[in-house]
């Protein structure tokens, strides 16, 4: 499903609609972009709508932060620093990271080709070429039954919170 945001402000709503939609059970969310797309907005406004405190910031140069919150633990992910010998040294973490109760969010999810879960929510953001500089097209994908159902609702009331304001 596609939602097209038109600035920060829609970001952070889209992203509180989805963690309410994630509260009882966490996510394995890969997360897709061209550099400034987006990708760690998102999750910043997503992790603070699930009541992280810390800074929230782009794991690239430590490959992986962790918060913790009333609701699960969180593991933040950056693979784009990480070559193929990289990736294979955290493939199990990857893995494990992918269970009930645990949001992982892995940004530059593309780097991980076959090391990441089937079972997922992939969210691809791009650039809107018509309005480079702020508005945003997020593209998600749930790959089984209930991230599909997931991804239905957070657009379903995204579109409905949006539409009242």
């Amino acid at each position: 499903m596609e939602v097209k945001i038109k600035n920060q402000d829609e970001t952070k709503l889209l992203a509180e609609c989805f963690g309410e939609n994630i509260k009882e059970k966490g996510a394995f969310v890969s997360l897709f972009g061209d550099i400034g797309a987006g990708k760690t907005a998102f999750t910043r406004f997503l992790l603070k709508s699930l009541g992280v405190v810390e800074d929230v910031t782009s794991p690239s140069f430590v490959i992986l932060n962790e918060y913790k919150t009333k609701f699960f633990p969180i593991y933040h992910f950056d693979l784009y620093r990480l070559e193929e010998t990289g990736i294979n040294s955290i493939k199990d973490e990857l893995l494990a990271y992918s269970e009930d109760k645990i949001l992982t969010l892995v940004e530059w999810a593309n780097f991980g080709k076959d090391e990441l879960p089937v079972d997922k929510i992939e969210i691809n953001i791009k650039y809107d070429i018509e309005n480079y500089s702020t508005e945003r097209i997020f593209t998600f994908i749930g790959t089984n039954e209930y991230y599909k159902k997931v991804v239905i609702k957070t657009i379903e009331e995204f579109n409905k919170k949006r539409n009242k304001n």
